[in-house]
């Protein structure tokens, strides 16, 4: 997908499937392609990726129209602009709680390149002129922004939040929303499924795109059928992880079953 047709996508409620990508490697864009999927998420909140070597992975993955959407290490909105200047065609801001930082990405994802006092005045409702308005429009048309929703605060504000017309979608942090909760990492107390599902539900009513970044297909699944229309599944470094965790405990239980090895033995 296009950021156009992303957009597009994850408003209507149609389906949309991506995973996080850390690996800079240049091999894996073409085995990620083969996924089938819409759209990557690129980290930089966690990941120390830095300008070159995020633009040179969004350009990759944007070549194989799978849109690169890059999660920015803070809400700022210069941030997202560095991002996008270095081919990102969408943003991930995370933990938002408020209007007036998404008014500020708004600006920033939609409205690129106005800045400053002009941008504010227009943020604060003064009007464009339409030949103005039509340029920005056009040059903006691919750009996606999808805010990260994890704390009580920012379930308090959301329907305000929402109201505003430069979000795409909500992507769910579901550890923050946790650890917001009192509940940390217990990913079915009941507290923690009633703040998805209130999340859910107000994101749709506002056609707006709705995810959960998660490792757990059971899960996912579950949040599907609640209304949400973003699958964002695991990682690279976790499908990674689970995939040679289990293997190696087949070998090591198939070798040992055999008495070809003892306990001690296994390195693995």
């Amino acid at each position: 997908m296009d950021g156009k047709q992303l957009s597009a996508a994850l408003r209507s409620g149609k389906m949309v499937y991506g995973t996080a990508i850390y690996s800079n490697s240049p091999i894996w864009p073409k085995v990620v392609k083969n996924l089938g999927l819409d759209m990557v998420f690129i980290d930089t909140e966690h990941t120390p990726h830095d300008r070159n070597t995020l633009s040179w992975m969004c350009a990759a993955y944007g070549a194989l129209n799978l849109a690169p959407v890059v999660r920015i290490p803070s809400p700022d909105a210069f941030e997202a602009s560095k991002a996008l200047d270095g081919g990102a065609t969408g943003i991930i801001a995370p933990y938002i709680e408020s209007v007036e930082q998404v008014k500020a990405l708004g600006g920033a994802v939609k409205y690129s390149p106005l800045k400053g006092d002009r941008l504010q005045a227009f943020l604060d409702g003064e009007a464009l002129e339409p030949e103005l308005e039509s340029y920005l429009q056009k040059r903006n048309a691919n750009h996606v922004l999808i805010i990260n929703i994890e704390s009580v605060p920012a379930m308090q504000r959301l329907d305000e939040i929402l109201s505003l017309p430069y979000v795409d979608a909500v992507l769910i942090g579901p550890h923050d929303l946790s650890c917001s909760l009192g509940v940390p990492e217990q990913w079915e107390h009941p507290k923690q499924e009633q703040a998805i599902r209130e999340i859910i539900t107000c994101a749709r009513a506002h056609d707006k795109g709705i995810g959960i970044h998660h490792n757990f297909l059971h899960q996912e699944i579950e949040w599907v059928k609640a209304g949400a229309n973003l699958v964002m599944h695991s990682s690279d470094i976790s499908a990674f992880n689970r995939a040679l965790t289990q293997d190696f405990k087949q070998i090591r239980e198939a070798l040992q079953d055999a008495g070809a090895i003892k306990d001690e033995n296994v390195h693995f």
